[in-house]
């Protein structure tokens, strides 16, 4: 199979809902949930490439919130999007493995509580069970940003997004910082209702560390050791509460780390999803 694989684009409803999904590759079902105000389509750069030359068949799609899924502007809860990952599993045929970034592993770690019929294995990168102090009030800044119409010049929210997610081992190449605030830049900064409504989840702040005790399908952690959204404390908190939970931190990567280091990420999630089969 070549590294850019034929997609069958498909809807799925979740009761008024639709959700635009992608599945491709033939094997084993994985899931892949993306983070806040980004498109399922990300994964198709590296992982859903390896997944799928690994044997496995892979679906991705846009959370509500991210056109050309239905926005849901006027809001909605991590249970609905839960509901809408459950969804999804059961149109392709599940039980599924399960894997999910920023908040689409929260979304995952979550599902394999709440419906655990659904999940064969789960893995979570970049991850939390709790908020802080510094992360909850860079959401609640985005939030006052988007509320009063502005957005950050492109170049300076380039550079910021950069800082926040991308490792300094990374930043000290010139020409890779260069060529990471381009495709920063081309990609804008996503201002639509539906984000908004993403940024705004009520259980954003809930820590549910204490109920991830209760979690008892195979799990993978990976944290991301440079991690200045999410800091990597919070994914080892999240290994340490799920019984069993394999955990890896990788060095050298951001919050980015699936895309700024995807062969070891890569390795790692495969290694993991095979031992499971």
């Amino acid at each position: 199979m070549s590294r850019h694989a034929r997609v069958a684009p498909t809807q799925v409803r979740n009761g008024d809902v639709i959700l635009s999904c992608t599945a491709a590759g033939e094997g084993p079902l994985v899931v892949m949930v993306m983070g806040t105000g980004s498109p399922g389509r990300v994964w198709h750069a590296h992982q859903q490439p390896a997944l799928i030359a690994a044997g496995f068949r892979v679906v991705t799609f846009d959370n509500r919130g991210i056109a050309p899924s239905s926005e849901c502007g006027d809001g909605f809860t991590l249970a609905d999007l839960v509901a809408d990952t459950a969804a999804v599993i059961e149109h392709f045929g599940g039980p599924a493995f399960v894997v999910g970034t920023s908040m689409g592993a929260r979304i995952t770690q979550e599902l394999a509580l709440s419906r655990p019929d659904l999940v064969r294995a789960a893995a979570m990168l970049g991850t939390y069970g709790r908020t802080t102090p510094l992360v909850s009030a860079m959401n609640e800044g985005e939030k006052a940003l988007m509320d009063a119409g502005q957005t950050l010049p492109e170049s300076y929210h380039a550079v910021v997004t950069a800082h926040m997610n991308l490792s300094p081992r990374t930043l000290l190449d010139d020409r890779a910082a260069q060529d990471w605030l381009d495709i920063i830049g081309f990609g804008g900064q996503g201002n639509s209702a539906g984000v908004r409504a993403q940024l705004n989840i009520p259980e954003r702040d809930q820590n549910r560390l204490s109920a991830y005790r209760g979690i008892g399908k195979p799990c993978l952690v990976v944290g991301f050791a440079d991690d200045r959204t999410l800091p990597v404390h919070l994914a080892r908190e999240v290994a340490d509460a799920i019984p069993g939970a394999r955990y890896e931190e990788l060095v050298d990567a951001g919050h980015y780390g699936y895309i700024e280091r995807p062969d070891a990420v890569n390795e790692i999630l495969i290694g993991f999803l095979k031992s499971r089969l």
